[in-house]
């Protein structure tokens, strides 16, 4: 956090419990982009791995969990150093979600790959690259407690959504023109949800960021618009935020 505490192993603590999340995201996001892969390529290997190593994932989050709580039970935080655990226990279950999506993923991906390759979904690739960007934007977000930053990942998800519809239309119209059989579609669309859900955890990533450094809950979208709105109508006007309580 940025301000030191009397106590220098409270502040060890705390930081080694931002390290442990920023581990389990890595993870998360190398799961992800190695899914993605495993479809685009049909590499078998690949996706059996990230099956294979979703309980390292599992245990980074029961190890970070219990971490949350003994600084609970034994620091008694308070302020900006409350808002940080609870938004640190929140982002650890996000992350293991994220995980078991990268998880789907490749076992699509495995089903694929049993099936003659026939037709190329032009958006997929789109869109997994736009949701893996909001992941990896939404950690940096955390890391250096950016407000701004996160408040970009909330509006930006708009394209990946605009994305997952297209994809969707694609993979319609490829149907209806007999260039892809419809089990075969079906399986993309979901692996296009997938992305799509794992993009909406990265925002909410984002807004419990947004919640940690300056104490506004924004989950519900109109909720973020609003938010925007007013910051943008301060910024035009001069106007200083007003801190947070209890900071």
């Amino acid at each position: 956090m940025e301000r030191a505490h009397i106590n220098t192993k409270y502040d060890e603590e705390l930081s080694l419990l931002k390290k442990r999340i920023l581990r389990m995201g890595e993870m998360v996001v190398n799961n992800i982009e190695n899914a993605i892969v495993s479809v685009t390529s049909r590499d078998h290997d690949l996706a059996q791995i990230i099956l294979d190593s979703d309980h390292q994932i599992n245990e980074l989050e029961v190890d970070a969990e219990e971490m949350c709580l003994r600084i609970i039970a034994l620091r008694q935080p308070a302020g900006r150093d409350l808002r940080f655990i609870s938004t640190a226990m929140k982002i650890i279950t996000t992350l293991e979600r994220m995980g078991d999506l990268a998880v789907n993923i490749s076992k699509r991906s495995l089903e694929l790959g049993q099936e003659p390759r026939t037709g190329v979904c032009f958006h997929l690739p789109i869109m997994a690259e736009a949701a893996e960007d909001l992941v990896r934007r939404a950690l940096n977000a955390f890391v250096a407690e950016d407000v701004d930053q996160s408040l970009k990942v909330c509006t930006d998800d708009e394209y990946v959504d605009q994305t997952y519809k297209k994809l969707i239309e694609e993979l319609m119209q490829m149907m209806t023109d007999k260039i892809i059989p419809i089990p075969r579609a079906m399986k993309i669309m979901l692996v296009a949800k997938y992305l799509e859900r794992i993009a909406d955890h990265a925002v909410h990533i984002s807004e419990m960021v947004v919640f940690m450094v300056v104490g506004k809950i924004i989950r519900h979208q109109q909720t973020t618009l609003d938010y925007l709105d007013d910051q943008f109508h301060k910024s035009r006007h001069g106007e200083k935020e007003a801190p947070p309580a209890n900071p």
